[in-house]
């Protein structure tokens, strides 16, 4: 957010107090960011509270998108600080932090090198996809190089909603349908393309994470099956979404329910969205799903531990 204050154009940001005031997708959104957005410390507190001797695995979240709305000359060294200052707080909290690489996709070739260097070098454990780059969505021929190589490496893709793909679309009635509906939709998308294009036809080994239960997708499975007529693909679109990861970032039990049905309790893993939602609410809609107590260990333990490279794996 310090970085793009003094932007010209979008997206910047402003002061607003002690946090700040995110304007993106050409000025017609924004979103307020206040300083628990900032405060690793009470986040791990807030997470520890909820559940003792917690992992934390730090996302980009909805400001994933952010570094491909700039120019690659400017979005470069903004994604090479964030990378190096969580590998910091990966070295201050060693075995409670663990973070994810924020990598603009706009130069396909620098985005495969600055990979290379935030998991080789860096030691993050995980890349975060937006829905959309400058020049079009994340399924583009150009970026099958840059899968090839998260493939290679073995780190879980993460897709979390941006607001980039369908934010204006959705704002109206105080940008409610896009906080409902229209962030599900995001990421249901860009999962679909990622299905559609090929791309995991192509890489039977990429680690696909979908954050919010799988969005949309596991409730129209049969759907997709029967209405997609996509020459290429070796298996139904379901067999490929069986493939994918998701979290339990979803308030209510019966979605988590599902998931675990849909999915498989060894692709399910425990999420917080914090700050956007309260760690103990998150423990608590596990705890009042319908699970039996073999599958809530993997949800709160084993699953991270196979999907993110920890050391503890």
């Amino acid at each position: 957010m310090e970085r793009i204050g003094d932007v010209t154009g979008y997206p910047r940001s402003e002061r607003v107090g002690d946090g700040y005031r995110y304007y993106y997708n050409g000025g017609k959104l924004s979103m307020d960011l206040p300083p628990v957005w900032f405060d690793l410390p009470q986040g791990l507190a807030d997470s520890a509270a909820a559940v003792p001797d917690v992992t934390v695995i730090c996302t980009t979240g909805v400001v994933s998108g952010l570094l491909d709305q700039l120019p690659v000359a400017q979005a470069a060294p903004i994604a090479r600080e964030y990378n190096e200052q969580l590998a910091e707080a990966q070295a201050k909290y060693p075995g409670r932090f663990y973070g994810t690489a924020n990598i603009p996709l706009n130069d396909t070739g620098q985005a495969i090198a600055m990979v290379d260097e935030a998991v080789k070098e860096f030691g993050l454990v995980g890349v975060n996809l937006a829905a959309v780059t400058a020049d079009g969505f994340t399924d583009s021929p150009r970026l099958e190089d840059f899968y090839s190589r998260v493939e290679e490496l073995g780190v879980p893709l993460i897709i979390h909603p941006t607001d980039t793909a369908f934010g204006e679309t959705l704002s109206d009635y105080d940008n409610a349908l896009q906080l409902t509906i229209g962030r599900l939709l995001d990421t249901s998308v860009t999962v679909l393309r990622l299905i559609f294009s090929g791309i995991l036809e192509r890489h039977p080994n990429l680690k696909v994470v979908q954050t919010h239960g799988g969005g949309l997708l596991p409730y129209q499975a049969g759907r997709f099956d029967k209405n997609t007529r996509v020459a290429g693909l070796g298996a139904l679109p379901s067999e490929y979404l069986k493939r994918i990861y998701v979290d339990t970032v979803c308030p209510q039990e019966l979605t988590v329910e599902t998931s675990v049905k849909f999915y498989g309790d060894r692709h399910v893993m425990y999420g917080t969205d914090y700050p956007c939602w309260r760690p103990a609410a998150a423990i608590g809609v596990i705890e009042n799903a319908d699970l039996s107590p073999a599958q809530r260990e993997l949800i709160l333990r084993s699953n991270a531990e196979m999907v993110f490279p920890l050391p503890s794996a």
